[in-house]
């Protein structure tokens, strides 16, 4: 069809729209990882360093921890990205995707100013709180943003940009803390994000409101001249309005829920006829209905596995983790590690559509369990090249699938009515099971002393929730519909 064509055509004016607008999720994996690199100088462990020193306004050269204190600093961001995620869907359903994305950066300039210039533990952790406010909602409502102003022949290509660009963020502080990782400059790695934060800010400005929100707050003739805009001036833009006025309807009754709205919008497939629309499905009730039940446990239990299986002990720890052995390289390393995550999301990319969810999960879950064993036994026999080789292999294997797919799940193995609930559930178990990572991780290590053992319990895990994956997450690649999926009969009520 003619105007499928032209709507598939990118134009610069989207490309731009789609950078500014993930610059959120950039700096999502920019706060998660920006403590990694500098942790033995921020926490005074370095011995050219101390506490007594002063720097630029009198500001102490480090701040003294204990590696429980440094896991709960790190730990509260990700108590603030759940804050944030729970507040922005209502906030963007009201005020729109524009003005959620504008209150973001208020916290992504906030929290990076009480990090740069905490003297004190407690200053540097409301830093990070706020921050994970800012990202947990910049997560959440940047996706939206995309997947509204995309082409709908391409949502599945600018949706991974997201990742894309939370990898970026995560090479980019990694890469500063290699410099930037000792006396106080480690200030200036926090103080970087705030800067990012204005130009955000200045950025966000300059784009308009998401057209279908637009449309679907009565402003038509605004929404038509934004879509015009951004598809190009010859573009056929009715097909695609017409389509937001048969899911008008639903979309408003959904609003009522916080967040369905905005997930059956980024989620969703396609659009049900009339006939086939339901009332949305609330959290408790997809949990209650046995009918939902199996998809709630597959995709809390995948969210799960995709942090207990220690991806972010790499992520947020790698370089205090591999000092031991690695002593010159290990931040060099860790720069590396970051570089490959983020060339395997791209390459991987194209793997779920061609050999399918669930073998992608298994192959990399596989991948992530043999690789704890070899960084384990790396690090306990001080085998420098075997643990070199296994952190790379980790992050490699976590790219195949367990870091794409988990995202991908709830919209495929719940109808339309319930993607709203199953991406709270997966939202909610993935912040908490972020937490329970970065706050215990180091705890861990110290109480099984240190030298590897504690990635005996992530192979462990990935052992464990390989056989959940076996047994509980249906392959949902080539499926027409959810009743398909599960391989059941159709089930028409509400």
């Amino acid at each position: 069809m003619s105007g499928q064509s032209t709507q598939s055509q990118v134009t610069p004016y989207l490309v731009l729209l789609v950078f500014i607008a993930t610059l959120g999720p950039l700096q999502f994996g920019y706060h998660l990882a920006e403590l990694n690199a500098p942790q033995a100088v921020v926490t005074c462990e370095k011995e050219s360093i101390s506490a007594t020193d002063t720097t630029f306004h009198g500001l102490p050269q480090c701040l003294p921890m204990n590696p429980s204190q440094f896991g709960l600093v790190s730990s509260i961001y990700t108590i603030g990205g759940f804050v944030g995620a729970l507040l922005a869907g209502p906030v963007s359903t009201k005020y729109g995707r524009r003005l959620a994305l504008q209150a973001t950066t208020i916290f992504f300039i906030l929290g990076p100013v009480a990090e740069t210039f905490a003297p004190v533990i407690p200053l540097l952790a409301l830093g990070r709180f706020l921050s994970g406010i800012g990202s947990g909602a910049a997560i959440v409502v940047g996706p939206i943003y995309v997947s509204e102003i995309a082409p709908p022949q391409s949502r599945g290509f600018f949706g991974a940009f997201t990742q894309v660009m939370t990898n970026v963020g995560i090479l980019l502080t990694q890469t500063l803390g290699y410099f930037w990782s000792h006396d106080s400059l480690w200030r200036l790695i926090l103080a970087v994000a705030g800067l990012i934060g204005i130009l955000e800010l200045l950025g966000l400005f300059m784009i308009p409101e998401s057209p279908k929100w637009l449309a679907e707050n009565q402003k038509t003739g605004q929404a038509r001249k934004v879509l015009q805009r951004i598809r190009g001036r010859n573009a056929d833009i009715e097909a695609e309005m017409a389509s937001w006025r048969a899911t008008s309807t639903t979309a408003a009754s959904n609003s009522a829920t916080p967040t369905s709205g905005e997930e059956e919008s980024l989620l969703a497939p396609a659009p049900a006829s009339e006939d086939e629309q339901k009332a949305a499905v609330t959290m408790m009730e997809a949990v209650r209905d046995p009918y939902y039940r199996p998809a709630i446990i597959a995709v809390v239990g995948i969210m799960v596995a995709q942090q207990l299986t220690g991806v972010n002990s790499i992520v947020m720890y790698s370089v205090s983790l591999l000092q031991s052995i690695l002593p010159g390289t290990a931040a060099l390393l860790t720069i590396l590690i970051s570089a490959i995550n983020l060339i395997m999301t791209l390459a991987c990319s194209p793997l779920p559509d061609r050999i399918g969810r669930k073998t992608c999960l298994l192959l990399s879950i596989a991948g992530m369990g043999c690789s704890s064993i070899l960084l384990a036994l790396g690090i306990y026999f001080n085998i420098k090249i075997a643990a070199a080789i296994a952190a790379l292999l980790f992050v490699a294997s976590f790219a195949v699938g367990l870091g794409p797919v988990p995202f991908i799940l709830a919209s495929e193995l719940v109808g339309p009515e319930a993607v709203g609930a199953a991406q709270s559930w997966a939202l909610g178990a993935n912040w908490i099971a972020t937490f329970v990572v970065a706050q215990f991780f180091p705890v861990l290590n110290e109480a099984l002393g240190g030298r590897g053992k504690v990635y005996w319990v992530f192979a462990a895990m990935a052992g464990i929730f390989s056989v959940f994956i076996q047994r509980r997450i249906p392959e949902t690649k080539g499926k027409a519909n959810v009743d398909e999926v599960w391989g059941r009969v159709d089930r028409r009520q509400d």
